[in-house]
């Protein structure tokens, strides 16, 4: 390792830190995908209704597909929202699980989506790499899918076609089924099938079938009425049973409820809305039925700002907003009954239709269920539990998983929130985009980080105001995030200007200023301006001392620092000594397997190498 210095960004509390992450690999995660064979009964099909009915001609469909082991089959269902795509797909791959090895469904609604879906992949497969950056674990699975066939990958919700591009050009056999709400657009290799609304005989049976499983009992007539005054659409069907089942309620009095939300109530729009406008009938009239408690309303309304699929226990048992955790659980459990949402028995993960969120996001005078209030608040209670959700530290490996887990709910939160956001919205995700876009330079996921760090500092001088310290972080992690992309011409004039307003506004001797002296001088460094770094290293070094004392971490980051710049410069006799002393407290302060001591150790052994070799 070659002499380098530590940078320091603020953290997602007042402070700002000093490291430089090492990951250090057990010797079995350094296996090449190509060795890597699939494990059995590897499967993530997510959970679905146990009645399935008709399709036939689809599921007939997907069998024929082409079964040439040499080339990749990418067949891809579109169609309405709500229409079933998903579930067809999986009843078809849940019925062909012993052909295929593995079985990987991704939620692929955007890039992010996708990338993170390939990263859980790739710790499926081979556990021990999980301590990689996920850039680097998106491309091990990759790499896997185009050297091994007899697998089955679903790209569920794919909204534009130009995000899987890339992916299906890299991959020369294996299975492919997309989902996806786009009739065109798509690449040549894609083979499309649009699929429509249930036949009514099947939709009634569908029905019939979910009030039988409840223990109810309905008519044909009246489960044929039904069917029709929903459109035939299943995932409304599939909720009107799970309602007749639940309250045993009669068909005439659930007909005469849906008439009293008529269609015409729900505003018309583009191309789609009529399955909206659909489920929002059904919403209404399910909500109803939870008269005597409004937890589990609120609670959908909530969880409408997360991305549907697994949205774990961690996040959802804090959307209480002051009830206990066995009140949260149980107002799940309803919900669940009622099939507005679904539970992973296994994780507990809570899976709501894309369709369903759409409709408890969207206020409504006229609907108690959707008062404009009370979507505003359900927005602020599901920020307030992501931000509560968020591992402290983003640097340490194991909190990864987490943190993988959550970014999915975090790009949904702040996309659907963009159109509505209050002040107090905007301050609130400041924090949360901070804290996310931390972890995301920590992976390497740089232009992520930086369009988070952006959006942060633009929402924290409109509300806060340009002096206020939360602003000056902002200032200071974009400026972090442009260094680390190697584009100083943007991070250096930030960093003055995060200097500047700190001395001015914090001090000269508060912690965030000296680290903005230290990632001045670290920029000027990288950009081989050493006459410019030199001085403000020693100024960082001298004043940490001072402050911090001589033991502290930042402390020793300056320490070696500002040996690295003499090293840089060719002056071992300085820098030499100086690598020695941060080696030392290093050792005294962190530990001999500490990331700081194994940099400074690095450090330390080429100056010497270099120093010999004179």
């Amino acid at each position: 390792m070659t002499a380098g210095s530590i940078p320091g960004i603020a953290s997602t509390g007042p402070h700002a830190t000093n490291t430089q992450h090492v990951t250090v690999l057990p010797a079995e995660a350094l296996v090449a995908p190509e060795v890597v064979p699939a494990p059995a009964g590897l499967v993530n099909l997510p959970v679905r209704l146990r009645l399935f009915v008709g399709r036939e001609d689809a599921l007939g469909w997907l069998d024929s597909a082409a079964r040439d082991p040499g080339v990749v089959v990418v067949q891809a269902i579109h169609g309405l929202g709500g229409i079933g795509k998903s579930t067809l797909v999986a009843r078809w791959a849940a019925t062909h699980r012993d052909q295929h090895r593995p079985i990987w469904w991704i939620t692929a609604d955007s890039r992010a989506a996708l990338d993170a879906g390939l990263v859980a992949l790739t710790v499926a497969l081979q556990p021990a790499l999980a301590a990689l950056p996920s850039p680097a674990l998106r491309e091990w699975a990759v790499r896997w899918l185009a050297c091994h066939d007899g697998w089955l990958l679903i790209l569920d919700n794919v909204t534009d076609p130009a995000h899987i591009a890339d992916l299906l050009g890299r991959l020369p056999h294996g299975r492919i089924l997309v989902t996806s709400r786009r009739a065109t657009g798509w690449p040549d290799i894609v083979t499309p099938l649009r699929l429509d609304v249930l036949e009514p005989d099947q939709a009634v049976a569908l029905l019939t079938g979910i009030v039988s499983q409840g223990g109810g009992v309905i008519d044909p007539a009246g489960a044929a009425a039904v069917c029709a005054e929903l459109g035939h659409l299943p995932l409304a069907v599939e909720q009107a049973g799970a309602y007749l089942a639940q309250t045993r309620t009669t068909v005439g009095d659930y007909l005469r409820l849906l008439a009293q939300h008529p269609a015409a109530m729900y505003r018309d729009g583009e191309e789609g809305r009529a399955a909206e406008r659909t489920i929002a009938r059904v919403w209404h009239v399910t909500l109803d039925a939870f008269a005597d408690d409004p937890l589990p309303g609120r609670l959908l309304r909530a969880l409408a700002w997360y991305a549907p699929e697994a949205i774990p226990r961690s996040l959802w048992h804090h959307l209480g907003d002051g009830a206990g955790e066995p009140a949260v659980t149980r107002a799940i459990g309803r919900l669940a009954a009622y099939n507005m949402l679904s539970i992973d028995p296994a994780t507990r993960a809570v899976t709501v239709h894309r369709l369903v969120q759409a409709v408890a996001r969207t206020p409504d005078p006229d609907d108690p269920h959707r008062q404009p209030d009370d979507i505003t608040t359900a927005r602020t209670t599901a920020t307030a539990a992501l931000t509560t959700a968020l591992p402290d530290d983003w640097r340490t490996p194991t909190t990864w998983p987490t943190w993988r887990t959550l970014l999915p709910h975090v790009d949904a939160l702040v996309s659907q929130t963009a159109a509505h956001a209050t002040d107090s919205d905007r301050v609130a995700q400041a924090y949360l985009l901070n804290a996310t876009s931390l972890f995301l330079l920590n992976q390497g996921n740089l232009p992520h980080a930086i369009a988070y760090l952006k959006q942060a500092l633009t929402d924290r001088r409109r509300v806060l105001g340009n002096d206020h310290p939360d602003t000056l972080t902002s200032v200071n992690n974009l400026a972090y995030a442009y260094d680390s992309a190697g584009d100083l011409g943007q991070a250096i004039p930030l960093y003055k200007q995060a200097l500047t307003d700190r001395r001015r506004v914090l001090g000269n001797d508060h912690p965030d200023t000296l680290t903005s002296v230290n990632n001045l001088a670290s920029a000027y460094d990288s950009a081989g301006d050493l006459g410019q770094a030199i001085p403000l290293y020693k100024q960082a070094l001298t004043d940490r001392r001072r402050v911090l004392g001589n033991d502290h971490p930042d402390t020793l980051t300056s320490v070696n620092n500002l040996a690295s710049a003499y090293d840089s410069a060719g002056d071992l006799g300085q820098a030499i000594p100086l690598f020695e002393q941060a080696l030392t407290g290093c050792r005294r302060v962190l530990g001999n397997d500490h990331p700081q001591t194994r940099v400074v150790y690095g450090n330390l052994r080429a100056a010497i190498e270099g120093f010999s070799s004179e």
